[in-house]
């Protein structure tokens, strides 16, 4: 479900908005925080259902590992606590090399052993990068003694929220977590729904607008290029610069989208010099 989908504007984020009115209206925090959870584990199942098992495999065991070697909730020691550390990161390290690149290896393998390796694909699942390396984040901020006993609920809000779960940008704990307090979240502030709708919708107009109006010109080029077509220096240029601003206003218009949509629901972003009242 990409961000400037019908579904996503028109569905999604109204029923999603609504949920979270009524729930700061009522003072229920940890209704707010479920709520959200919950609506952001339905947006990231929107692209492959069965990969919802995967995110919440993650999101327990870091929990777990991040209590093990932090040393106000853990029963170890320091060389105990770093051997959890290890671990924890080598599994998550591991997971992702072996969904991002286990079907190079393979195919890689039998080209140069002439072999015939039958090995079903692997589908890289979606985000898996970034939730992977926001929660290696977390526990080395863990293990240093920088989280202070997070719930599973308060966890599960912070790698799943849905601006930043399927493309970024990676965030810290601390940019987020001391955000969700009932006096930050009650009352609603609309001036927070109408900054981030006003940052979503510039953010929308550089994807939509300016990085696809830039698609237009790099795309014939690229395409001709790869069927051996050669251009003269100046069309060269067009499509180079044509798709390194398609680039740049492609990620700098979802960032902006992420940003936006994160103010809406009250949480507010490092990057747009804001700090948590």
């Amino acid at each position: 479900m990409l961000f400037h989908s019908i579904a996503f504007l028109f569905i999604f984020l109204p029923i999603t908005w609504i949920g979270f009115f009524l729930l700061v209206k009522a003072g229920r925090l940890r209704g707010v925080i479920a709520w959200l959870t919950f609506a952001s584990l339905g947006f990231y199942a929107w692209w492959n259902p069965p990969y919802i098992a995967l995110i919440l495999l993650s999101v327990v065991g870091n929990f777990w590992v991040g209590r093990a070697v932090c040393p106000k909730t853990s029963h170890f020691q320091f060389r105990g606590r770093a051997v959890f550390l290890a671990g924890g990161l080598l599994a998550n390290l591991g997971a992702l090399a072996y969904f991002k690149y286990a079907n190079f290896f393979v195919e890689n393998l039998n080209l140069v052993l002439h072999t015939g390796f039958n090995f079903e694909r692997v589908i890289l699942p979606l985000a898996i990068s970034f939730f992977t390396f926001q929660q290696i984040a977390y526990l080395v901020d863990a293990f240093r003694g920088d989280t202070h006993g997070y719930t599973f609920l308060e966890y599960a809000f912070f790698v799943t929220f849905f601006p930043q779960l399927i493309a970024g940008p990676i965030v810290q704990h601390d940019e987020v977590l001391p955000q969700i307090a009932k006096e930050r979240w009650k009352p609603v502030r609309w001036e927070n729904l109408q900054v981030g709708l006003t940052i979503f919708g510039l953010g929308m107009f550089k994807k939509m607008v300016l990085a696809d109006g830039c698609a237009e010109y790099a795309s014939p080029i690229f395409n001709q290029a790869a069927d051996g077509t050669v251009f003269s220096l100046a069309n060269a240029w067009l499509g180079a610069v044509a798709y390194s601003l398609q680039l740049y206003f492609d990620f700098s218009g979802y960032s902006d989208m992420a940003i936006g949509l994160g103010r809406c629901f009250g949480i507010e972003s490092a990057s747009t010099g804001s700090r948590p009242r």
